[in-house]
């Protein structure tokens, strides 16, 4: 349906005109900040890619966030295709009869993908925050849905200037394209648990002395029997113990390939939610993970990473010298024994500054995406805005002007 036809509304209607599109538990963490933001102008779709609905609950409720205006069932446990189909069928139901101005999606995931299909399907705007995030991997299901809702969005809310540059590459224009920065990083700094907090979980979870935190939850790790022995193998090989929380998939495959022994080496944990996480993370000496979002998490953390993937979409938490990418086999131990060798690593890192922004990206993200929501309603109803009620753009940082237009 195009703009112009769209449905007309008072400008007492704004009420709920931005969609956010969110699945997964990740998607609730780094979008907390935004839908606060948002405040009455947000309008929270639940897809239920991640099915456990108590513990996605939890998440709403520790961000202090509203429970979702629609829910849709019948998602998790899905294959790929079914999971999209479906929810592109309940958001198209939803945006034909009250369409938003604009609708904000995240990151990679099948979520992503199907909300972005649905809000353009229905003539809305679609905002995608981290986009631009590249591995050129196509086996990689995450690069096809980023590749895609970059091909759909109206503005593209990148977390870096390298981030612009890869969409400015695939010719997008730089007035479609804002370097906001990542939300993870007011996302880590709301979530961490105070130093006595944290030093229960750690108490809790790992005892005393150092240990590392391990997550492994991708199917190249956990799909193949042997490729999954060798990393358990590997984590219980290194000299401090390793603490494992179990992602379902994980447990299940560890189940399924008889692999119980192997994993019992390791002090295997329930699955924690994001402060516990974050608390055993900033404690730690190393990490080891396959996780996107680990990837930025450290960078504000200050610890050192072992990626455990074929690539990364992330470049910069490599660049900067807080992850080192290693495929999935031996050299993951060896890799893990040399930094937690590395005693100058520590002072090194604290001093480095991530190169996921300055902590502003959500507040960004919000006056663009209302920005745009506002140009679209006043377009739906034929009528040129007075000047007072048209949002400047978003300023970007000088550094990241340079860079889009050096990237063009």
């Amino acid at each position: 349906m195009p703009a112009a036809s769209l449905p007309r509304r008072r400008s007492s209607d704004q009420v709920g005109d931005v969609a956010v599109v969110l699945g997964t538990r990740p998607e609730i963490i780094k979008l907390a900040s935004v839908i606060r933001g948002l405040g009455r102008r947000a309008r929270v779709v639940w897809t239920g890619q991640h099915f456990d609905a108590e513990l996605s609950d939890r998440f709403f409720d520790g961000f202090g966030l509203p429970r979702p205006h629609l829910r849709i069932d019948g998602v998790g446990g899905t294959g790929r295709g079914a999971q999209i189909g479906t929810m592109i069928s309940a958001m198209d139901r939803l945006f034909a009869a009250d369409t938003p101005h604009a609708v904000v999606v995240q990151g990679d995931t099948n979520s992503t993908s199907a909300g972005a299909q649905a809000a353009h399907y229905r003539g809305a705007a679609v905002v995608h925050v981290e986009a631009g995030l590249r591995s050129r991997d196509r086996a990689m299901p995450e690069e096809i849905n980023r590749q895609l809702v970059g091909v759909l969005s109206d503005l593209h809310c990148a977390a870096t200037p390298r981030n612009a540059a890869n969409l400015v590459a695939e010719g997008v224009s730089p007035e479609r394209i804002e370097v906001t920065g990542n939300t993870v990083v007011e996302a880590v700094r709301e979530s961490m648990p105070t130093p006595g907090a944290a030093r229960t979980v750690v108490r809790r979870h790992a005892g005393a002395g150092p240990y590392v935190l391990a997550t492994l939850h991708r199917p190249e790790n956990t799909d193949d029997r042997g490729r999954l022995a060798q990393l358990l193998d590997e984590l219980a090989a290194l000299p401090v113990p390793v603490l494992l929380p179990l992602h379902p998939r994980t447990r299940a495959r560890i189940e399924a390939f008889g692999l119980s022994a192997s994993a019992g080496r390791l002090r295997m944990l329930p699955p924690v939610d994001h402060p516990e996480f974050l608390a055993l993370a900033s404690q730690a000496r190393l990490l080891v993970s396959d996780s996107g979002g680990v990837q930025e998490e450290v960078t504000v953390l200050k610890k050192p990473l072992v990626v455990v993937r074929n690539s990364t979409e992330r470049p910069e938490s490599v660049d900067a010298g807080f992850a080192t990418l290693v495929r999935p086999g031996p050299l993951v131990g060896s890799t893990a024994r040399a930094l937690l060798a590395d005693a100058r690593l520590p002072a090194r890192l604290a001093a480095t500054p991530s190169p996921y922004g300055d902590g502003t990206a959500a507040a960004q993200i919000v006056a663009a995406a209302i920005s745009l929501a506002d140009a679209r309603r006043w377009s739906a109803v034929g009528r040129v805005p007075a000047p007072q009620q048209v949002r400047p753009p978003v300023g970007r940082r000088a550094s990241d002007r340079a860079a889009v237009a050096a990237a063009a």
